[in-house]
């Protein structure tokens, strides 16, 4: 089952097992909640997501550069 799951969230079992740093970040039901129905999407609506996803991210981490 642990093997399963780190298949689906492309992690690892030691990661989901808390062997790691950010242990506590799948510890989180909503997010874990949001992960899983990103997981059941086709691959399109769940490539547009992650895009639109990756560009907040992109843009929340030059705007933190900008702020120094």
């Amino acid at each position: 089952m642990a093997k399963k799951n780190s298949n689906n969230l492309n992690t690892t079992v030691g990661y989901l097992l808390g062997e790691t740093d950010k242990a506590d970040l799948f510890k989180d039901p909503v997010m874990l909640q949001r992960l899983a129905e990103l997981d059941k999407m086709d691959g399109t609506e769940k490539s547009h997501i992650l895009h639109v996803l990756d560009g907040f991210i992109k843009s929340v981490k030059l705007r933190n550069i900008a702020a120094l």
